[in-house]
Order: structure tokens, then C-alpha cells, then sequence
């Protein structure tokens, strides 16, 4: 007797999403197994945050502009969906943190603020004398408590001190999260921080010993235009996406359509959709925001202790110039705004400089960023509004002589969602609870496990096993079943 093909469903349409539903296909040709896949997205376009205007010869993102070339699951499926000619290092420049109306040069050998080089710290105007021997402190300090997750901003600050966190740390990480380092969890967001402690009891010492050495340059003295850490694609990130989902067999997305709630069924899952469509699903991967599994999975407590998980409102403002409109240049690629200074911007890149590519010759593009947790008001208001602070900030150390060309002002509503502490534990409950009482359902995203694009292509593959390990078992189950009866 033939088995009635599986069907696979997943929620959400971006960047994890995305990276399940090629995968999920691919494994299937590759590993000769029957199963359709359906990707389902609400809005009618793929990719989520992950969004390009290119304009009179400008390259501008909307969303996420970069990810890490050390992450390698980003560049590798850009490879393997032909994006490879595309890649395209940043260029290394100095970055700056602006604290009490100057713009300090980031410290020498810190790595993420953390120093490791001591002529830099001890010489930086950033800290004051005493800021600086309270950093000294983490040579004797203690470790702390195993296996116990504490804030970023509590473990920063035992360890460094309050001016070293408020000054460098904060600015640098919670600008990746847009969020409170006192609320954030150092588990679920920088967790190699705890274990260069555990095993070195001093950060500063460890993360000096964790520094590989340079790279031998070739040609002797010659020295090569540094290359940065970061890797982005020439023609934009959304073109990134566009090829991926030109890898998806046809009509195996269904785009404009929202999932409504999902049901347990006899065999497998109902999934309802706003069109009064249901859809049978063996196995199901949720990859939208945590607030729209909330709604999806009303009828089941599983989802709950993320109820009051908060998410930030951010927004950026990307102006675009003549280059002789900026008369007050700055030798660098950007700069991260202390709390300690009066400014409504918590970040600035020269995008011109940082992305030479992302620019016409003889133009600047600045892209500065606004709200963070605790300060999202900004991001409601007009556009006009926005782009007038920005420039009004951005006067205050630069000299800008002439309005933008243009500029384009991209909101994202209750978008940063916020580790709190204790978050990795309700993560993991969250699955158990799924694994035990609705077999075959996962989550993955960036709610969960990372909001970086190859944190959330790592668990889109991650899914990826679970889903075929779980139709496996119930291919092996239903075939006991049928010898038996």
C-alpha cells in the first residue's frame, strides 16, 4: 500500500524561514525522500527585515546591512544559490564612541569593549583615571557562579566597572539588541563572555589569550588596504533573498496569506489560514516574531512564557549627499553613541566609507540609527521629525552644509525582540513542551536563538534535522504498524 505523500508547513517567510524551506527541499532531492514543503508568509513579499532600495545609484538597506564573515552559514548558502561573485567585504576604518559631546576613538585591541591591549585603555580619554584602575579590578576579581545567567550590564560591571560599561561596553551591545544590557541576558546573548571568565577567571586576560595571531603580510613592509570582518552583498541583501527563493520549487510558497491558528489533529496538524484554507501539516516549523505564535497557538499554554517577552521599536534614517555638502570629514567608518551624551541617535555609519560600493563616486551616505529600549518615542514620530533630530545630532560633530538629496526614514515596530534574563531556560521548556505534547511542531528565529542573519539561518538548518529525524521516525513507526497489523 503506497503512503500518502508527508507535507511539511512552515510559518513565517524570512530570513529562517526561508533558509528551512531550501534546505528542507534540498535534503529532499539529495536524500531521495517524499515530502512536500509549503512556505506560508503573511505580507506579500519574503525576506522580513531584510529590505534594499537602490536608488540613482545608491545601494541602501532598510534592515540588517552586514553580517559576520566568521559566522559562515550566511556566506555558504549565498554561495550555494550563485550570490558568490557578490560578496563583498567591508572596509576597516576607525570607529569612534561619542561620550560627552567628543568623538573618542575605540581603544585599541578591545573586543566587543573589552580591553586587551593596555597602552590604548590607559591613554583613551573614554574613562577617567579612576574608571580606569576600577577596570584593573577584573585581574583579581573571582569568577562567577557557575551555570547562572546574570544581565550583561550586571557581569560587565563587576567585572569592569561602571564607566567602562556605560562608555564602551553599552554603546557597542546593546546596539546590536536595541536593548537594556541591565535586562538583557548574558546567556542568550554573549555567553562566551561567561565561559572566557570560567576558564580564565580574568575577561581581560582570557579574551587577550583567545586573540589569534595576525596573518604573516606578503611583500614585506607593502601594506594592503585593510579588509573588515563583515561580509554584505554588492547588489543588496534583498537580492540575497530573491535568490533564494528563485531556488524554491514552484508553488511551494504562499505569499499574502496569514495562519490564523494551528490545531492538533489526528494524524498531524491543521493549519488555518485567513482564507478559511486548511492546511494538513505532518510537521511544522514556526519561525514568525514570538507575538505571532502567541496568536497562532492561542489554544495551547506552550507559548505564554513569552507573553511578556518586550520587543524595541527602531528606526534608521539613511540621507544621501553631495560629498561637498559635509565640510567637517572624519577619518572613520562610524561611531556608537554613549547614554551619557544628550543625543537622540544611537549610532551613525558612513555608509559611503564603510561600503564603498553602496555609493556613487563623488556622494556620502550616512545611515544613522534612533530608538532603543526605553527611548522608542522618536520612532513614531513624522518623517520630517526624525530626519531634522538626526541632522541636528549629527551638526553637532560634523559640519553639514547643505540638506540631504534625499533620505529614506525605515520603521520597525516592536522588531528587536529582548533576551531577558532567564531567556534560554524558556526557550528550552518552550521545545521541551512542544517535543512532548505536540510532536512534530518547532520554533526557530530570531525570538529565539539570535537575531543576526546567520544566527538565523543556523537554526533554520538546525529545524531542518529535526524535521527530517522526526518524519523519519514516523516513517519507521507507521511501517512497524502496517507489518504487525
Amino acid at each position: 500500500m503506497k503512503q500518502e505523500k508527508k507535507k511539511v508547513v512552515i510559518i513565517g517567510g524570512g530570513i529562517t524561514g526561508l533558509t528551512t524551506a531550501y534546505y528542507l527541499q534540498k535534503a529532499a532531492k539529495e536524500r531521495k525522500k517524499d515530502f512536500e514543503v509549503k512556505l506560508i508568509e503573511a505580507s506579500p513579499r519574503l525576506g522580513g527585515k531584510v529590505q534594499t532600495i537602490v536608488r540613482d545609484g545608491f545601494v541602501i538597506e532598510r534592515g540588517p546591512d552586514s553580517f559576520l564573515e566568521r559566522k559562515t552559514s550566511a556566506s555558504r548558502l549565498a554561495k550555494e544559490v550563485g550570490m558568490d561573485d557578490q560578496l563583498v567585504n567591508n572596509t576597516a576604518g576607525k570607529s569612534y564612541v561619542l561620550v560627552r559631546e567628543r568623538l573618542h576613538p575605540m581603544p585599541g585591541g578591545s573586543i566587543m569593549g573589552i580591553p586587551t591591549q593596555i597602552a590604548p585603555f590607559v591613554t583613551t580619554g573614554l574613562f577617567s583615571p579612576f574608571g580606569k584602575l576600577r577596570a584593573a579590578a577584573d585581574f583579581v576579581l573571582p569568577k562567577s557562579k557557575e551555570n547562572q545567567d546574570q544581565s550583561l550590564g550586571e557581569f560587565f560591571r563587576r567585572r569592569l566597572g561602571d564607566e567602562v560599561v556605560e562608555n564602551l561596553i553599552e554603546p557597542l551591545l546593546s546596539g546590536i539588541y536595541a536593548g537594556d544590557i541591565d535586562q538583557l541576558s548574558l546567556m542568550s546573548t554573549f555567553p562566551q563572555f561567561y565561559h572566557v571568565e570560567q576558564k580564565y577567571r580574568s575577561l581581560i586576560l582570557g579574551m587577550k589569550k583567545g586573540i589569534p595571531s595576525p596573518p604573516k603580510k606578503a611583500g614585506g613592509e607593502g601594506k594592503s588596504k585593510n579588509k573588515g570582518i563583515f561580509l554584505t552583498i554588492k547588489s543588496g541583501l534583498q537580492s540575497f533573498v530573491e535568490a533564494i527563493e528563485n531556488h524554491l520549487e514552484p508553488g511551494s510558497v504562499l505569499k499574502g496569506t496569514k495562519v490564523e491558528n494551528v490545531e492538533k489533529a489526528e494524524n498531524g496538524y491543521d493549519v488555518v489560514l485567513n482564507n478559511k484554507e486548511v492546511l494538513h501539516a505532518d510537521a511544522i516549523v514556526v519561525t514568525v516574531p514570538h507575538q505571532a505564535a502567541l496568536s497562532m497557538f492561542s489554544n495551547y499554554p506552550f507559548f505564554q512564557p513569552f507573553k511578556d517577552m518586550p520587543s524595541t521599536s527602531v528606526a534608521t534614517v539613511a540621507m544621501a549627499f553631495d560629498e561637498s555638502a559635509i565640510k567637517e570629514d572624519i577619518d572613520g567608518t562610524g561611531f556608537v553613541v554613549s547614554r551619557n551624551s544628550d543625543y537622540t541617535i544611537t549610532a551613525c555609519t558612513w555608509t559611503h566609507k564603510k561600503w564603498p560600493h553602496s555609493t556613487p563616486k563623488g556622494k556620502a551616505l550616512l545611515r544613522c540609527y534612533v530608538g532603543r529600549a526605553g527611548d522608542e518615542a522618536v520612532v513614531d514620530l513624522s518623517d520630517e521629525e526624525i530626519i531634522q533630530i538626526v541632522l541636528e545630532d549629527l551638526n553637532k560633530t560634523m559640519n553639514i552644509t547643505a540638506a540631504p538629496e534625499f533620505s529614506i526614514v525605515s520603521r520597525w515596530k516592536d522588531s528587536m525582540p529582548q533576551y531577558t534574563v532567564g531567556h534560554k531556560s524558556r526557550v528550552e521548556k518552550l521545545k521541551k513542551d512542544l517535543s512532548e505534547n505536540m510532536p512534530g511542531v518547532f520554533v526557530a528565529g530570531s525570538s529565539y536563538e539570535g537575531l543576526g542573519l546567520p544566527d538565523c539561518i543556523d537554526q533554520g538548518e538546525a529545524a531542518v534535522e529535526k524535521v527530517l529525524q522526526y518524519l523519519s521516525s514516523v516513517a519507521e513507526n507507521t511501517q512497524k504498524q502496517i507489518q504487525n497489523a
